[in-house]
């Protein structure tokens, strides 16, 4: 094979460099001479899981992130609270009135001639047609709402620990495939520069290669920021803010969420913790039907007493004395049958029966979308673990032993090298929304960790707005710059 003189000299600057500074990202093994007696190289490939390998403190784990939740987030403590108030308000409502106990007096007069009559009295209303009973159907029927909203917010709860925990794995991993590619670029820019020094290469090749050094640089410092914030985030959802950052351990590329995609969403649709709560709600909307039209049943007033009569009998120098005294009464629903509430809560228990069809759908739609992206993410990290990497890994060593056969210089090696681990900041995304999708997906897509419980009965309880992880935005790949 002949050689052209220009690419002989680069073969030539290439082995010379590399004899006189060992770049990191390609160490040379022990010298094993052939018969071109040139050193070989070992290639230097991507991989995760090195952050985890000697850590400055210890390993964080997502069973330490779950314990610590779930005796730190706030609103786990308020779905507690709400279970005790429905509790409260159903002991309230079965309770029966108070009776009153009054003084009566009538014609009373003073000075010589004593009269009229005083006494006391005590009065009692009974309730009837049941309806203490009905009250107390309606408010077990909100200690149900409550304890289904206390487990969906625990699920709640959980998924969006989980999803926080590897975001902030990912930026780990990230952050290391990034100050990577950064040192790769810098091993670029120094061989451009030598070319440049020899006269091989022009000035807007050496100023492209520092260029697409420094922007790569820019994108490892930004990564440490995603890291931190990322972790602020990890801190909040568990109620811990003052937690220091540590390094988490985890593995992104095994143990994916395994979903079947056919199934998922009518697994959502059917049994979300929010199917569950449109279900009570509409049984709660039936017990308040119930006891409106209870209401019209009056209720029995008594009164009974004794009053001192100081009236004399007549010629006979004595008084009356104690006279007793009864009263029942009744109000008569004539006019007021309690027609218009009877009619309003016939129309709210519609609404909630209309309601689960709706909150059906709600989910079907939402899980759709966060099936899709799921889906997506999952063909996007099988393509890249089974098809890209391999053939770019494969694609790099070949170049790595043609240099060490001085058949390719070393700039095209730390070229590809580059392509590889730009690749492997693709693949570490697509996992991050991977893992972030399934997890939603498995978590009934409920995924803001920090949104309040609602109360039982409201409008809105049975679905809340759904946060939906998004994939990150990607920033530019490093190869954006050059062809």
């Amino acid at each position: 094979m002949r050689l052209s003189p220009k690419l002989v000299f680069l073969f030539l600057v290439s082995a010379f460099s590399a004899l006189a500074q060992e770049p990191m990202n390609m160490p040379p093994q022990e010298t094993q001479h052939h018969h071109m007696n040139i050193s070989t190289v070992q290639p230097v490939y991507p991989r995760l899981g090195r952050a985890q390998e000697n850590p400055s403190t210890p390993l964080f784990t997502l069973d330490q992130a779950q314990s610590r939740a779930a005796s730190s987030n706030p609103t786990l403590r308020q779905a507690e609270a709400e279970i005790r108030a429905a509790k409260a308000r159903q002991l309230q409502s079965g309770l029966y009135p108070n009776p009153t106990v009054g003084y009566t007096g009538d014609e009373i007069r003073g000075g010589s001639i004593n009269g009229g009559k005083q006494g006391f009295f005590v009065e009692q209303t009974i309730v009837t047609g049941g309806k203490l009973a009905r009250n107390r159907d309606v408010y077990a029927r909100e200690i149900q709402l409550a304890e289904l909203e206390a487990q969906e917010q625990k699920i709640r709860v959980e998924t969006s620990v989980k999803t926080a925990f590897y975001r902030v794995l990912a930026a780990q991993e990230l952050l290391d495939a990034r100050r990577d590619l950064a040192k790769i670029e810098q091993d670029y820019a120094a061989a451009q520069r030598q070319l440049f020094n020899t006269g091989q290469a022009d000035e807007s090749e050496l100023l492209e290669a520092e260029l697409e050094a420094e922007r790569l640089r820019l994108f490892a410092r930004i990564q440490e920021n995603s890291l931190r914030e990322a972790w602020r985030s990890l801190a909040a959802v568990i109620g811990r803010p003052d937690l220091p950052l540590a390094t988490v351990a985890g593995d992104l590329e095994h143990n994916w969420p395994d979903l079947n995609e056919d199934q998922a969403v009518e697994v959502i649709a059917t049994q979300s913790p929010a199917t569950r709560i449109a279900e009570a709600d509409a049984a709660r909307a039936a017990a308040m039907l119930a006891r409106a039209k209870r209401e019209p049943i009056p209720n029995l007033q008594l009164r009974g007493g004794l009053e001192y009569n100081n009236e004399s009998l007549g010629s006979i120098p004595f008084v009356t004395g104690w006279e007793g005294l009864a009263e029942v009464g009744v109000q008569i629903p004539i006019f007021n049958r309690n027609q218009g509430n009877v009619a309003a809560e016939s129309a709210v228990l519609d609404r909630a029966n209309l309601d689960k069809q709706r909150i059906a759908l709600t989910l079907r739609d939402r899980a759709a979308s966060a099936v899709d992206e799921y889906s997506s993410a999952r063909l996007t990290a099988l393509e890249y673990r089974d098809e890209i990497l391999p053939r770019a890994k494969k694609a790099y060593t070949l170049l790595v032993e043609k240099y060490g056969l001085m058949l390719a210089a070393n700039p095209h090696v730390l070229e590809s090298q580059r392509k590889l681990f730009a690749l492997q900041t693709e693949y570490i995304m697509s996992l991050q929304n991977l893992w972030t999708t399934g997890l939603a997906l498995q978590g009934f897509l409920l995924t803001d960790a920090l949104e309040a419980p609602a109360h039982p009965g409201d409008m809105d309880n049975p679905v809340r707005e759904t946060n939906l992880p998004i994939p990150d935005r990607l920033m530019p790949t490093p190869t954006s710059m050059r062809p």
